[in-house]
């Protein structure tokens, strides 16, 4: 089977701006994959720019458990309403055992409605933002809300090999991704759920992304994905706005499918 490159970018309906990126990146054939955040108010709306996109592009569901207004009332979760917790409080909850579980569940099994109902289909894929998906307590929810609303569905593994992390920059944070997604993909096999079989993508978001990132395709796996975040325009909230655009611009000019079949991917664009 020949080696594919999955380049999927995250963070769709997040604001208009951001979707209105990503889409035209798919039309023009620079992004293979998006990952849509069904539980943002603009996702509605925003869906409308999917439509029409190329056959190959994959759409999935960018569950979100950190940040963002819940879709369900979460009066343990998000004690004063408002956003979601962050991510690093989201992870010590979880480390803990203190969790609602019962919340979060029905939190994840209506971001799958809201994004069906949308769309009219299930999710090609399934992520999480900022990868909470791996997380103890949350990972059980995940797998069982996957295998129940979207059973042909793939899911992003997080983890690599040691060799492939190594030869990649940024590995401190691929080793922290890796260390959390330990035994996904085995419990994921469990419930007969396919996972992309390398993973790339990290950086600082401020590093000249069009130079690291042919760093990005070494040493790939069969399913070789890579996560990016292009976009555009100025969010409240949002760390990495500064290197959305600097990202979109490196995708529009790059020769990704060249790029890709000199590392022994095909990338369908």
């Amino acid at each position: 089977m020949t080696a594919r490159l999955i380049l999927c970018a995250d963070d769709f309906a997040l604001s208009r701006q951001i979707s209105e990126t990503i889409a035209e990146l798919a039309r023009n054939g620079r992004l293979n994959a998006i990952s849509c955040m069904a539980v943002c108010p603009g996702w509605t709306r925003d869906v409308e720019l999917l439509k029409d996109l190329p056959r190959h592009v994959q759409i999935g569901l960018h569950l979100t458990l950190t940040g963002e207004h819940p879709l369900t009332d979460m009066p343990e979760y998000v004690p004063e309403g408002g956003r979601m917790p962050g991510i690093d409080e989201l992870t010590a909850a979880a480390a803990q055992g203190n969790l609602p579980l019962e919340e979060i569940a029905s939190e994840i099994d209506v971001q799958f409605h809201a994004f069906i109902k949308a769309i009219g289909r299930a999710p090609d894929f399934v992520d999480a933002h900022q990868h909470s998906h791996v997380l103890p307590g949350i990972r059980p929810l995940f797998l069982d809300a996957v295998k129940e609303h979207a059973p042909a569905a793939w899911i992003r593994d997080c983890g690599d090999r040691v060799s492939a992390i190594a030869a990649r920059p940024y590995r401190g944070k691929a080793i922290g991704s890796a260390y959390h997604a330990r035994g996904l993909r085995r419990a994921a096999a469990r419930r007969g759920i396919a996972c992309n079989t390398s993973f790339a993508g990290h950086y600082d978001f401020r590093s000249d992304y069009e130079n690291l990132f042919p760093s990005f395709l070494r040493r790939p796996g069969k399913m070789h994905l890579i996560m990016c975040h292009p976009g555009a325009g100025a969010l409240a909230g949002d760390d990495i706005a500064d290197a959305r655009p600097r990202e979109a611009a490196a995708l529009h000019r790059m020769p990704i499918a060249d790029m890709a079949r000199a590392h022994g991917l095909e990338f369908d664009a």
